[in-house]
């Protein structure tokens, strides 16, 4: 049976389903470098059910950053009711593009941001592939999730803009059926972008929220700090500082960039593994998408309230 703990930090969420998970669905994607593979958790029972799109970091490891990882999340949004579906993108060091002569390389952050949209345009045929799935999806109420160069890319889907270096026109890859989004430590403004990163990864020199106007929470951690990608502490906050409303802010007590471990189970890439921290922020998660995606649902409301009756919050909410 599964705890407060390790299950949702005592905020009240939905009872558990056994999940089913299905993958590779590959997708062949004109002009794209490899066909698209996506893996699909769903509840086993249950119907009309929301979908989230998640989507990976840019980080070290060879499988986290793919389709295979992101499990403590994953799993936990299926169980409580969600159809999570989860892209391979092209920046992923298992496939060995980043180092490629390809323009959009390293980040590939265009062709994230279409991977999303791609996915969302053929659910009929992941719907039809995954077995048990076929007519259980409530494409009227899609959401975007990403952690670090995925809170980029769930961005670019709710309206943030960039500025494409190789001709100077600015990149609205915005989509109306992303109907919420929920940034996990994303990158910053371009501004406050520290020099290394301006000149390795120059498109975040370029970021503004300005016309961000998908409803969307943002996570940060209070300790989530590299200078290598911006001096600033709050810089990860950015997205919720500088974008129109309706948005709120999860900050994170003690938590650094990995949110307590959220890419994987036992990553050693996560440098504040901590469970509790991780329930938490599924369970938080899940109770403003329920809310984004089902005007009157009290679950966001219900989760504020338990995240701050505690005598040692592990966060603070905020919202415009």
């Amino acid at each position: 049976m599964n705890t407060p703990f390790t299950e949702a930090a005592g905020v009240p969420v939905s009872d558990s389903a056994p999940v089913m998970t299905f993958s590779p669905v590959v997708l062949p994607v004109p002009g794209r470098l490899v066909d698209l593979q996506v893996k699909v958790s769903a509840p086993a029972t249950g119907s009309e059910l929301p979908i989230i799109l998640l989507s990976h970091g840019h980080g070290p490891s060879n499988f986290v950053s793919s389709l295979h990882g992101y499990g403590p999340v994953a799993n936990f949004w299926a169980a409580h009711g969600f159809v999570v579906i989860q892209p391979t993108h092209l920046d992923a060091k298992m496939l060995g593009l980043r180092e490629s002569d390809d323009p959009d390389a390293p980040l590939y952050w265009r062709s994230r941001a279409e991977d999303m949209r791609y996915i969302i345009d053929h659910l009929d045929q992941i719907e039809a592939a995954v077995p048990g799935l076929g007519g259980r999806l409530d494409r009227s109420r899609i959401a975007a999730v990403g952690h670090s160069l995925g809170g980029h890319t769930v961005g670019m889907l709710c309206g943030q803009s960039v500025t494409d270096p190789a001709d100077g026109t600015e990149v609205d890859l915005s989509d109306a059926r992303v109907k919420a989004g929920v940034l996990m430590a994303p990158p910053g403004n371009g501004e406050g972008l520290a020099a290394f990163a301006a000149e390795h990864y120059p498109i975040l020199g370029s970021t503004d929220f300005a016309k961000m106007t998908t409803p969307a929470l943002v996570i940060v951690g209070d300790k989530d700090q590299n200078p290598a990608f911006s001096d600033r502490e709050d810089w990860r906050a950015d997205a919720y500082f500088e974008s129109p409303g309706p948005k709120s802010l999860l900050t994170l007590f003690g938590a650094e960039h990995g949110l307590g471990g959220v890419s994987t189970y036992d990553a050693a890439e996560t440098t504040d593994e901590n469970p509790e921290r991780v329930a938490a922020l599924r369970a938080l998660t899940w109770a403003y998408l329920r809310t984004a995606l089902y005007p009157g649902d009290s679950a966001w409301a219900d989760a504020i309230t338990a995240l701050n009756s505690t005598s040692n919050p592990l966060g603070k909410v905020e919202s415009k």
